[in-house]
């Protein structure tokens, strides 16, 4: 059994014709969903690439071995699902960004890291600095490819050129798009009209959170707010064009030798604002749908075709279902669920919550934040500029980040089909009822009527946090001197 990962970055699950959206064209994730199961409720446990990432190839939540930032990925002596198949007999072979092996684990997970060449960049739709649109995101179209184009036709040789009795394979194909900016090549970054998008979601306005005003005032976005929808709508370009290079992809693996015999995982590693609430990119404790329920289709051979799984999952899903699909046993403790039975088309657990988390503790984790990552007095490298220059597209959050450290608070998320509850440190807290309330406006957590819900919702989190605040070793040591 072959693995592929399709994986881009920062798409969220109500962009896809297949889960909804009135407008958008995916035809391709359309139907891939048509003959695999498509998770309508999936969620990741982080709503930052890096301690994303680290969860879904671990099965553990970012809290558990403290990967809840950019700068901390996974190390030599912790598993990864790309490492226990190495180890099983399969070759692994890496296309895309990593956000998510540091740089002393990659030859333990990887036989081969593809380097591929090409593609275009773009420019800032303002140019001047002093405009207010100057920091939202905003990019003119590229003139070439995207990167990620490139190494979807190195995937395609790839899978073209495998071969019956070869080593079985895991392909992880990381993509950066749809990822902001917001650009595109044409024709997919005109293919939407700012006049025909669906009206994007409303600010909260009662007991938001802290971060809604300031990325808006760092970022000057009332000043913009004329080009929210336009936004929109260059960033549903951007999922139409991700669709056309997962179809390249889809249609090679039909014309190869591996078809029969591989399952396909698609999913992205966390949203995107786009638009909505007045607000752009993600923010580290920032829990809304939009930014922690993402698209996950999983075809395998032999599965049941176009079924929809509507129950709460969690992306860390991912890690045992691969391990029983390649009969790769698991020697760590992690905290997914088995997927195989839905994909064989049974129901999930009507009952299921999700978790995530975000965020850094003012107080004791200096190191976590964006704008200090870039190793102190390392000034020439690329992490440190890309945070603390003043014409980075980054430099408001690093400022705001360092200058208001408690709108990045540590935030907790629990998830029912019902509610929602988020606690933070030193921030605003939420609770919203997800039935009558689903673009989460209206922030109940202070209404004495909902006391009930908060109180229960509350002592659950207490009870995740005891059963994963660590996990012990496998293997014993031996006492005694």
């Amino acid at each position: 059994m072959n693995i592929i990962y399709f994986n881009p970055d920062e798409m969220r699950a109500d962009v896809l014709g297949c889960y909804g959206h009135p407008l958008v064209k995916t035809p391709n994730f359309d139907r891939f969903a048509s003959r695999g199961t498509l998770f309508e409720n999936c969620f990741v446990q982080h709503t930052v690439c890096s301690p994303s990432r680290c969860s879904f190839m671990t099965g553990w939540y970012p809290h558990t071995r403290g990967h809840r930032s950019l700068w901390h990925l996974l190390q030599p002596d912790e598993p990864n699902t790309m490492k226990y198949l190495k180890n099983n007999g399969y070759q692994i072979h890496f296309i895309g960004k990593n956000d998510m092996l540091s740089e002393e684990d990659v030859d333990n997970s990887i036989d081969k890291l593809h380097e591929v060449t090409g593609g275009g960049g773009s420019s800032r739709v303002y140019q001047d600095s002093e405009h207010p649109g100057y920091m939202n995101f905003l990019y003119e179209p590229m003139q070439d490819h995207h990167q990620d184009y490139y190494r979807v036709l190195e995937a395609c040789e790839f899978i073209k050129s495998w071969r019956s009795g070869d080593k079985p394979f895991m392909l992880f194909l990381a993509q950066v798009f749809p990822h902001c900016p917001y650009t595109a090549p044409e024709p997919w970054y005109s293919m939407y009209s700012p006049d025909e998008i669906p009206p994007l979601l409303a600010e909260t306005l009662e007991h938001a959170p802290a971060f809604h005003r300031w990325i808006k005032e760092y970022r000057r976005l009332p000043e913009c707010a004329g080009d929210m929808a336009k936004i929109m709508a260059v960033y549903l370009g951007m999922i139409s064009y991700v669709d056309h290079m997962f179809g390249l992809l889809l249609d090679a693996l039909d014309e190869s030798a591996a078809a029969d015999n591989t399952s396909v995982f698609f999913f992205s590693d966390h949203g995107d604002w786009a638009g909505d609430r007045l607000l752009v990119e993600k923010w580290p404790s920032a829990l809304d749908d939009s930014l922690t329920r993402i698209p996950l289709i999983i075809s395998i051979p032999g599965g049941k075709p176009g079924h929809r799984v509507s129950e709460v999952m969690e992306l860390i899903d991912i890690v045992p279902t691969v391990a029983t699909l390649t009969a790769t046993p698991l020697r760590h403790t992690q905290y997914g669920r088995d997927l195989t039975p839905q994909l064989n088309g049974e129901s999930g657990d009507p009952g299921r919550t999700a978790f995530a988390e975000g965020g850094y503790d003012p107080d004791t984790d200096l190191i976590c934040f964006e704008h200090i990552g870039g190793i102190e007095g390392e000034k020439g490298n690329d992490s440190y500029t890309i945070v603390n220059s003043p014409e980075s597209i980054y430099y408001p959050k690093g400022m705001q980040q360092g200058e208001k450290p408690e709108t990045v608070c540590r935030s907790v998320m629990i998830r029912t089909k019902d509610f929602k509850l988020v606690r933070r440190e030193h921030d605003v807290s939420e609770l919203y009822d997800l039935q009558n309330d689903p673009g989460e406006i209206n922030n109940l957590y202070y209404k004495d009527e909902y006391l009930e819900q908060r109180l229960e919702l509350n002592e659950r989190l207490l009870l995740w946090f005891l059963k994963t605040s660590d996990v012990s070793p496998w293997a014993r040591d031996k006492r005694g001197f």
